[in-house]
Formats: C-alpha cells, sequence, structure tokens
C-alpha cells in the first residue's frame, strides 16, 4: 500500500541545510520538496500540520533482533514493527538467531512472508553463517528481503558461531553482498570464560569480555575482508581501541555501527542498572563512550543503531553471569540520540546522518534515508520542544521494560509514515505511549538492495 500525504510548515532537515517548508508525498513517494507556503492541498491527501515539528526521514534500524520465529513471549515481527515506529524506524534489518536459526533460504522466504502479514514498516533480514551454509547463503543473494550475511566470530546469544579460519575463509571467498560480523575471538573469549568463573558482580562482565577479544577478531575480519575484496560491516563497536584502530585500517571495504547504548552508558550505568545494562559486547568504560563519539564525528563509525534485543525481566532475574544478554531499545533509540543533540552532544543534522543516510548507505538501501524528491515517503515529524521522562509502563515492546526507565527524553515522534501512510501517531504533551494507526501489514515491504 502507498499513501498520498502533504506536510506543511515543518523544519525540514534536508541532506545540505535545515530549512521551513512543505513535503509531499504522492503514490508513496515524496514527490515534492518546497518553501513553507509552496504547496496547496489536494483532494485525497492526508494533511499533517508541521508547525513547532521538524520533519525527518524516516529513521532506519538495521540490526534488531525481533525474536520470530520462536520467542514471541520476548517479541515477534508484529510487536517489534510496532515499537520501532513508534519511535520513528520506519525500516528495521532483522537478526538470524531466532528458533529456529535463518540460515537457508526457505527459513527467510517464511521471515519476509510473516513480517509482510504483521509488520507495519520496512524490513529487511540476515542469513546466518553456519561451517557449512555457503550455497544457501549464494542462493539469497539478489533476494528482495535479504540485506546480506551474518556471522558470529565469538558466542553470543544463541548457537550460531563461525570461528575456525578455513571456514571463514571458505564465506570470504564464495559469497557475495555484505558480511556483517559480530566480532569477538572466540578463543580468548573462552579462555577468559573460564578464568572469570565464579565472579557474580556484573562488572565482571567487561572485564572477561575484554576489549582484546574484541579488537582481535576485529582485526581478522578486515584481513579477511581485504584478502578476499568483500564488503564487511562490523557491528555493535564497542571500545575506543577498536575504533582509533579502524580509524586508518577501514579503507573503503569495511564500515561500522555503534550502539545508542554504548554512547550514553559506561561503568557507573552498568553497575546502577544492573542485568537490565547485560549485553554482548559489553558496556565498557568512559573512556570508551567518549573515543566512539569522537570515532562517530569523524567518520569512522558509520551509523547507529540499537541491537535491540528483547528479554523478558522474569529471566534477566537470575541475576549475572546466568542472565540472558541482551535489551530492548528500538523505539528509544531516535528520542535518546535527538536528546543527546538538544543537549549539544551532536546537531540534529548528525542524527539524521547516522540514523537515516547511514544505514541506507551502508546495506545500499533503494531511495531510502533522505528527504529528498523520488525518495519513499518513509516520514518522521519529531517535537524537539517538549520533554517527557520515560518509564517501563511507556513501551510497546512485548517485554515492557526500557534501560532507559527514569530518564527524560525530547524528540518524541509525533508522526511516523511509511510510504506516505501514517502508522503511529502522539500528540504534543499527551500520552508517551502515542496511538497505533493501521492494522497489521497496513504499510511496509520487504527492502530492495543495489
Amino acid at each position: 500500500m502507498t499513501g498520498n500525504l502533504l506536510v506543511q510548515n515543518a523544519m525540514m532537515v534536508l541532506p545540505d541545510r535545515v530549512v521551513e517548508g512543505d513535503l509531499r508525498v504522492a503514490n508513496g513517494r515524496i514527490k515534492t520538496v518546497a518553501p513553507q507556503g509552496g504547496l496547496v492541498p489536494q483532494n485525497g491527501e492526508t494533511i499533517i500540520d508541521g508547525t513547532g515539528l521538524h520533519l525527518l526521514p524516516g529513521a532506519i534500524d538495521p540490526h534488531v533482533h525481533f525474536r520470530d520465529p520462536g520467542n514471541p513471549e520476548k517479541e515477534d515481527l508484529g510487536s517489534g514493527s510496532r515499537a520501532a515506529v513508534a519511535g520513528g524506524i520506519t525500516a528495521f534489518l532483522d537478526m538470524p538467531n531466532t528458533v529456529p536459526n535463518a540460515t537457508n533460504r526457505e527459513a527467510l522466504e517464511a521471515k519476509i512472508a510473516l513480517a509482510g502479514d504483521k509488520a507495519v514498516n520496512h524490513h529487511g533480514f540476515f542469513i546466518g553463517a553456519t561451517n557449512h551454509n555457503v550455497a544457501d547463503m549464494q542462493s539469497v543473494e539478489g533476494m528482495d528481503g535479504v540485506c546480506g550475511i551474518k556471522i558470529f566470530m565469538g558466542s553470543s546469544t544463541g548457537d550460531l558461531l563461525v570461528h575456525e579460519q578455513k571456514y571463514l575463509e571458505n564465506i570470504f571467498a564464495n559469497t557475495g553482498g555484505i558480511i556483517a560480523t559480530h566480532a569477538e575471538d572466540e578463543d580468548r573469549l573462552q579462555s577468559r570464560i573460564a578464568q572469570f568463573k565464579g565472579r557474580t558482580d556484573i562488572a565482571a562482565h567487561a572485564e572477561c569480555r575484554d576489549v582484546e577479544c574484541a579488537l582481535i577478531a576485529t582485526k581478522r575480519a578486515s584481513a579477511l575482508a581485504k584478502d578476499h575484496d568483500h564488503r564487511l560491516h562490523i557491528v555493535h563497536l564497542t571500545s575506543g581501541a577498536e575504533a582509533d584502530w579502524l580509524t586508518s585500517n577501514k579503507g573503503d571495504l569495511i564500515t561500522t555501527e555503534v550502539c545508542t547504548q554504548h554512547l550514553t552508558f559506561d561503568q557507573d550505568d552498568v553497575e546502577e542498572l544492573g542485568v537490565r545494562a547485560l549485553m554482548n559486547p559489553p558496556i565498557r568504560y568512559t573512556e570508551d563512550k567518549e573515543n566512539l563519539w569522537r570515532r562517530l564525528k569523524d567518520g569512522t563509525i558509520d551509523c547507529v543503531v540499537t541491537d535491540h534485543a528483547p528479554h523478558t525481566l522474569e529471566a534477566k532475574s537470575v541475576g549475572y553471569p546466568n542472565a540472558p544478554a541482551g535489551m530492548p531499545g528500538v523505539e528509544t533509540s531516535l528520542p535518546l540520540m535527538l536528546t543527546h543533540a538538544m543537549n549539544g552532544k551532536c546537531s540534529v543534522t548528525d542524527v539524521v546522518k547516522w540514523m537515516c543516510a547511514g544505514p541506507a548507505r551502508v546495506y545500499g538501501m533503494k531511495n531510502k534515508g533522505s528527504l529528498l524528491e523520488g525518495f519513499d515517503g518513509d516520514l518522521t515529524l519529531v517535537d524537539l520542544e517538549t520533554r517527557r521522562t520515560i518509564t517501563d509502563a511507556d513501551v510497546w515492546t512485548r517485554v515492557g521494560w526500557t534501560p532507559y526507565d527514569g530518564m527524560e527524553l525530547t524528540g518524541l515522534p509525533i508522526w511516523t509514515i511509511v510510504d506516505g501512510i501514517p502508522v503511529h501517531k502522539r500528540t504534543v504533551g499527551g500520552s508517551f505511549r502515542g496511538e497505533a494507526i493501521g492494522a497489521p501489514g497496513c504499510a511496509g515491504r520487504a527492502i530492495q538492495f543495489r
């Protein structure tokens, strides 16, 4: 489905400037971007008054775990998609470590069909790498809705793991597209887990899964990419040492990302939040957080993501080290980054570059990530004037909690629009949760990748 819509009087965040104006979407595509008052309403259009609001391209989260199929008590494609649009996210890329793992064409086709029925925004999926499924990875190259290959080089949540050199070489040598890698060194990781056995304090997590564990794998994956001339994306960068090394070593083949929580939290927050802040790779130290910000601003890091990985608080309640790693975040990421912007950490234009244009560029998403004529009509109108405190009760994610409980945020999406169709709305100063608009499947489609 596509829509016809006119936004008037908004502060539009364009690729090269911020300007007050009007924007028309016709048949799901941005038709006209004009100065304020330049567009007159037409019959059949949805009219939105953007006075006092900033109009952004719909944000893109290229790193989520929506748990469908297999663990609907945590999330499914419907609840995850609803949470995403509540946060201004109009497209997502879902990871393969579901139950069962998405490691073949049949599993991916099933996921794409489920998303078509349940989601209210655009969607793409990774195929998971194993030691023996190169033929499966080859079979989905160029398929709509399939964004790339995910390799877990170190053990994390789930049982996907490829760490032996001969299998990694085979994948890099004999597949196309982009490889996204979870870069932790399995050998060092297992050695350190044994050393830290018996520690139950949450601080042990970052000590065990240390910076060297991440840096070894990042260097190894980068060498494989260069040896085989293969596009590589290093997911959820966590350490300043990795970011510094990539500054002079990534070249044109390699891109990387950082999670909102690694830009926001440090060791003190981990101590306060406990297992709510438990994730892999871990939240590290103040110096890492500040260095990640520096490397994001200088262009070393290409985009900002969430690694939305929901677990129930009941599952988390067993405590460290037995609690599952991961936290929700897809519906808070854009407001969180806009709050950082309004607090002077970066600009609103930076946020759009990192959360809209950046993911679209990294994954080659056609016609997404910018307010340009001819691009898809994926939009979010945000309120940068009002600040609200978020609580667990406000969230749409099925697990019903947020690591940002009690935090004051601004930049809440007032309207989220997919292909010209409004899918979520709030009123300025109204309910934090807002209102879901439209039935499952009313908007969104499998993303095409170049």
